[in-house]
């Protein structure tokens, strides 16, 4: 008896020894930090339930809305959304490194030259780093260091001009930049301008200039905030804040043009128009979008022919004012961060029908905006 008891206690152990480590994510949440909000947040995703646990966080008291990771994720990017760093006229831009246990050091802190940047991203090969300002319309662009801090600002690039709706673009607002996949091309929405900007970097240079066509108008009054490409570059989408529309961009012999919108919301809704964020599924088959004030997420199915959109669902947030979103990794969850409700809502996702479900989970966090992954 004594023996079988050894046996079966040494085959539990040897079960446990093979059965797979669990890997978990680290989830970094940017946020406003007003209220009762510290700074960016830190929790462990497990990608097999949806729970989230709160893991750290990392005091920053100068708004730290959007926030970005290096490509080889050992860096975290972020913005402070003010119009008052150091006594200068400007907000600011942060870089971390993310140490072995995801909690984040800062190494340096640099001005943007343009109040409240509101957004930021890095180049593919992570040497490039671009802050969108969305108040004084202007988009900032730093060399990236080996260790990983910012270089001095290379270059300032100022938007000029006004749109039709005088309140909202009186001037220009850079919403968000982003990089093509290859790299080549620097791509900027501004919501005051209803366009699209497309710059190039110079050879052996960091200065960036017009690239030809130099952009694509959206409809006049639509306010281009956030955007998703393919990966083969043929086709943009554009979220439009003020129209709360999905513009459909196709790349043809002489740059992108401009060959559909549709709504992202129901035809007979009547209140605030507030598009926020924009998200491709993994396998380009989906776009999801996500509306403040109707507080939902948009699901369109994407024809991959054409590129063409059509409206599946529009899925309550759980909250209100959904901001940035995020995909899982394997794009079985979706979360969403609610700011005025103050919490983080996981959706699952059906990788057939694109269709989302509420979990039930629901994680009060103050004030949030912009949700990133990264393996722990």
């Amino acid at each position: 008896m004594k023996f079988y008891s050894l046996l079966i206690s040494a085959l539990l152990i040897l079960f446990v020894a093979c059965t797979p480590e669990k890997k978990m994510l680290t989830l970094y949440v940017g946020t406003y930090s007003v209220e009762n909000s510290e700074g960016i947040y830190a929790y462990s995703f497990d990608p097999e339930n949806g729970d989230l646990r709160y893991q750290s966080v990392t005091s920053n008291r100068e708004n730290p809305s959007f926030i970005c990771l290096s490509p080889d994720r050992k860096k975290l990017y972020a913005v402070g959304e003010t119009d008052n760093f150091e006594n200068q006229d400007s907000g600011s831009v942060t870089a971390y490194k993310i140490e072995k246990d995801g909690t984040l050091s800062r190494l340096n802190q640099l001005a943007t030259q343009g109040n409240h940047p509101c957004h930021v991203c890095l180049s593919p090969d992570g040497a490039t780093l671009v802050a969108s300002n969305y108040t004084s319309g202007s988009i900032s662009i730093y060399s990236v260091n080996r260790d990983g801090s910012l270089a001095e600002m290379s270059q300032l690039i100022q938007h000029e001009g006004s749109g039709p709706d005088t309140i909202r673009q009186q001037g220009p607002h850079a919403h968000s930049s982003q990089f093509s996949a290859d790299g080549r091309l620097l791509m900027t929405a501004d919501l005051g301008l209803d366009k699209l900007f497309f710059y190039r970097s110079l050879p052996d240079s960091m200065t960036y200039v017009p690239a030809s066509p130099a952009s694509v108008q959206m409809e006049p009054g639509a306010g281009p905030r956030h955007f998703a490409y393919t990966r083969d570059m043929q086709y943009i989408y554009v979220m439009n804040e003020m129209a709360s529309t999905v513009s459909v961009l196709k790349k043809g012999d002489e740059g992108y043009e401009l060959v559909s919108s549709v709504s992202s919301l129901p035809a007979d809704f009547e209140g605030t128009k507030a598009g926020a964020d924009i998200h491709l599924s993994g396998d380009e088959r989906f776009v999801y979008c996500s509306n403040r004030g109707q507080n939902t997420l948009s699901v369109f199915a994407r024809n991959t022919d054409d590129g063409s959109l059509s409206i599946i669902q529009n899925e309550p947030v759980q909250g209100n004012w959904p901001r940035n979103f995020v995909l899982s990794p394997d794009g079985k969850f979706v979360l969403v961060a609610n700011q005025y409700s103050n919490n983080i809502a996981v959706f699952a996702r059906d990788e057939q029908s694109g269709r989302l479900t509420f979990t039930g989970k629901n994680y009060q966090i103050p004030s949030p905006v912009c949700l990133k992954f990264r393996e722990q």
